[in-house]
């Protein structure tokens, strides 16, 4: 039986240059990164937010930032136009987005979390996660100063899942609750 669909090659794909996604609109939704340890992690979440046209990503604590080499061979070009800035305090960071109108959540397991597949978020307000420590998760100063925190269900031996993987299933989330950022 023969498909019914066609292929189609990468290059036919649309796509923005990189200045049409810097002036697009973007779902209302941006990572803060504390303490990655992986530069390549962070090129992967870079990609994620290009795929998913977020707001930008928060840097925090000694997490890697452009141009560091790992960062650029994952983030394939991302790092050139998705908004990013450093911070020396996880918390400070949070704080900044809260005062900006915020809702800022941390990916954790933790008791009196909301399971991923519970949140729906809406796109008349702005959200930002945490990804913690790839080994050590959110520090408890970063969950008391978050507004609550999502929970991804686990089933296996580690209870635990690569942060760029984790970063993709809730961008996900987020564009099955909100739908794909507006036209422009």
């Amino acid at each position: 039986m023969a498909a019914s669909h066609r292929a189609t090659a990468m290059k036919d794909l649309p796509r923005l240059s990189a200045e049409d996604f810097v002036a697009s609109d973007k779902m209302p939704l941006r990572f803060v990164l504390d303490q990655i340890r992986s530069a390549q992690n962070v090129g992967s979440v870079f990609r994620t937010a290009d795929a998913f046209r977020l707001q930008g990503l928060d840097l925090c604590g000694y997490t890697s930032r452009p141009p560091h080499r790992d960062i650029l061979k994952t983030a394939l070009g991302a790092t050139d136009h998705v908004e990013w800035s450093g911070h020396e305090h996880t918390v400070e960071a949070i704080c900044s987005l809260q005062s900006q109108g915020y809702v800022v959540l941390a990916l954790e397991q933790a008791s009196g979390a909301t399971a991923l597949e519970d949140w729906v978020p809406a796109a008349n307000e702005q959200w930002a996660v945490v990804l913690g420590n790839e080994v050590r998760g959110c520090a408890p100063e970063v969950l008391a100063a978050v507004d609550g925190v999502l929970e991804i269900p686990q089933f296996g031996v580690k209870h635990s899942l690569n942060v760029s993987v984790a970063a993709g299933m809730v961008c996900w989330q987020a564009f099955r609750a909100m739908g794909p950022p507006p036209k422009r």
